[in-house]
């Protein structure tokens, strides 16, 4: 077995991967419900700094996609994972997306951030967290295959 692929240095490899992404949330201030509260706030106060953020973000991605595209010679089409499971835009999924959007708006915190924001001690994040998973075991208790 090569080193890549022992659990030790995947574990290592995911754990590293976690905390750059944990402390980047962090230096974002996406952890900071206030900071992404006053962002999405367009009606009001806007606070238009997390935009950099989601920029930075978007340079990242389509780099990284062109790179590793361009690296392994991917071909969307011939590979079947590469298909998303679903295409169409259904009830489900609006609703869904409705309930994600609203519970960011009221809370300022999104899974990823709340998470991470854990480390801070602050009850309402506590609360949300309990909430994420609860809103977890729902789901999975709903949609089991009959």
């Amino acid at each position: 077995m090569s080193f890549k692929k022992s659990p030790a240095f995947l574990i290592l490899t995911a754990f590293l991967s976690g905390l750059i992404f944990g402390l980047g949330l962090i230096v974002a201030q996406m952890t900071n419900p206030a900071k992404v509260i006053g962002f999405l706030d367009v009606a009001g106060h806007w606070d238009p700094s997390l935009a950099f953020v989601i920029i930075g973000a978007l340079v990242t991605l389509s780099s990284l996609q062109f790179l590793i595209k361009k690296s392994c010679r991917y071909n969307a089409s011939k590979t079947e994972s590469a298909k998303p499971l679903h295409s169409k835009v259904d009830a489900k999924l609006i609703i869904g997306s409705s309930i994600f959007g609203i519970g960011w708006g009221l809370s300022g915190l999104c899974p990823g951030p709340a998470l991470v924001s854990l480390t801070s001690g602050l009850t309402g994040t506590f609360v949300f967290v309990g909430a994420m998973f609860t809103g977890f075991v729902v789901f999975k208790v709903l949609h089991q295959p009959k």
